[in-house]
């Protein structure tokens, strides 16, 4: 099979797909992993993925470029791996990812280079399914694409007439209004998409994620462990941490403040908010990109 014809076929799959050599430079990036990752092949063609391009990350919020990066343990012993990854996409947001990783060997069986697969993970798929179904719904945030307050109010009503175990975080966006001072509320608006969808990728494909207003969002988590519950938000707090804007030549990011409770019996989401409310800011008070929890 011919290069060309091969590189054709490459282009249709639906992973992404990139090869690099012996020192982790790029040498092919297909048309998935374009649309996957937001970074057009002239971005990222001769770089090296560790150059704060993809910047893998674990679930706890390691970065696998600095220590355990799969492809470069794959180039030094030869072996085969595949990991849940989440990578930094162009606009900001982190992206959950299945990796597979094989290397490249030349006639003699030498290693000379590696290549990995990606795909998006099927869970979060769906929650962007979710909310594309939403575009054309009252119940939708307009730039977020999101629920909004009053999606938020009727599920959380149908949840407590069931009765089910519900936990909420709520979050505030740290020194938003700076931002907005300082870069234009146009850069605000995409601080606010990064965060959101760096979020999303936190959650478990139950959780729904509501805009409540400003800078503020909520989500309700269903049939959730106390212990989930602090984990899903840190785990947010973390990637939003480690998610990151390109304007000017600045990188612009930014934490978040969290609270995480549960809905008591009968009670009513204004005061459920009210007490997620205090919850967050005492967050604020303690030095921001914090969770308390109740």
């Amino acid at each position: 099979m011919n290069d060309d014809l091969s590189k054709i076929l490459l282009d249709n799959l639906s992973d992404g797909v990139y090869y690099v050599d012996k020192d982790r430079n790029i040498t092919y990036w297909n048309t998935t992993a374009e649309k996957i990752t937001g970074y057009q092949k002239p971005e990222i063609i001769g770089h090296s993925c560790a150059n704060n391009i993809l910047r893998h990350m674990d679930v706890t919020g390691r970065e696998l470029c600095e220590n355990g990066c799969p492809l470069q343990l794959t180039l030094q012993d030869g072996e085969k791996r595949e990991a849940f990854v989440f990578l930094h996409h162009k606009q900001g947001h982190r992206v959950s990812v299945h990796v597979r990783v094989a290397p490249l060997v030349d006639e003699t069986g030498e290693i000379i280079g590696a290549v990995e697969t990606f795909s998006e993970n099927s869970k979060n798929l769906d929650m962007l399914k979710e909310i594309e179904r939403l575009k054309n719904d009252a119940f939708r945030d307009p730039l977020l694409g999101i629920g909004n307050r009053r999606l938020a109010e009727i599920m959380f009503e149908n949840h407590a007439d069931k009765r089910d175990v519900l936990g909420m975080i709520f979050f505030d966006v740290d020194f938003f209004k700076e931002i907005n001072d300082q870069h234009g509320h146009a850069i605000g608006d995409k601080t606010l998409v990064m965060i959101s969808k760096s979020a999303i990728s936190a959650l478990r494909q139950s959780d729904l994620f509501f805009r409540w207003g400003g800078d503020e969002f909520l989500i309700l988590l269903p049939n959730i462990s106390r212990e989930d519950l602090r984990a899903i938000a840190e785990r947010i707090n973390i990637f939003v941490e480690r998610s990151f804007i390109m304007a000017d030549n600045r990188r612009i990011s930014t934490t978040i403040s969290t609270s995480a409770t549960f809905a008591a019996a009968n009670e009513t989401l204004a005061s459920a908010i009210k007490r997620s409310d205090a919850l967050m800011y005492k967050s604020k008070n303690d030095g921001r990109n914090k969770v308390t929890a109740d």
